[in-house]
């Protein structure tokens, strides 16, 4: 728990280049968050299935398994942490594809802290209106429901002091 009573912010940093972890890694801690790097993707995706992140940045390119994977296999452990895409070899078509399979944005390298600040927040947000957009359809389908229920009942306590 951070000072104000809200637990500290979590991410999960990928990447098959130390000194980029060790950049990223730092970035993180400067932004508030409890951060966990890491160059192996499997090691990667069992941290996906025990802890729940606020954020994951991922290399595009590494020798065990591309970013895309990586992706595909955090969705299934995690379909709602937003996701972050980097890579030192952009394209249009690797962009299209990572936000087509779920990734919130898109870095390049080199990067600015400036612009991963922005895109973190970005898609922390993101996340935090689709999860309460979800919540507000939840309690939407309850009224939806118990409003022709309590009709029902009602027209039958009304028939009945009749």
């Amino acid at each position: 728990m951070g000072w104000n009573g809200r637990r500290k912010r979590r991410a999960l940093v990928l990447d098959d280049d130390p000194s980029v972890l060790q950049v990223l890694g730092g970035y993180m801690n400067a932004f508030n968050f409890d951060v966990e790097t890491t160059d192996n993707p499997r090691t990667a995706i069992e941290l996906c299935k025990t802890k729940r992140f606020d954020i994951i940045l991922s290399d595009l390119m590494m020798p065990e398994m591309n970013g895309l994977e990586f992706l595909q296999e955090v969705r299934h452990a995690d379909p709602d942490a937003a996701f972050i895409m980097i890579t030192g070899y952009p394209s249009i078509d690797s962009a299209v594809e990572a936000i087509r399979r779920g990734a919130q944005d898109y870095i390049s390298k080199p990067f600015k802290i400036e612009e991963i600040k922005h895109k973190i927040d970005k898609a922390i947000l993101e996340k935090s209106l689709k999860m309460r957009l979800r919540h507000l359809q939840g309690i939407t389908w309850a009224l939806i429901i118990s409003i022709p229920l309590w009709l029902i009942l009602g027209i039958v306590f009304a028939r009945s002091l009749k």
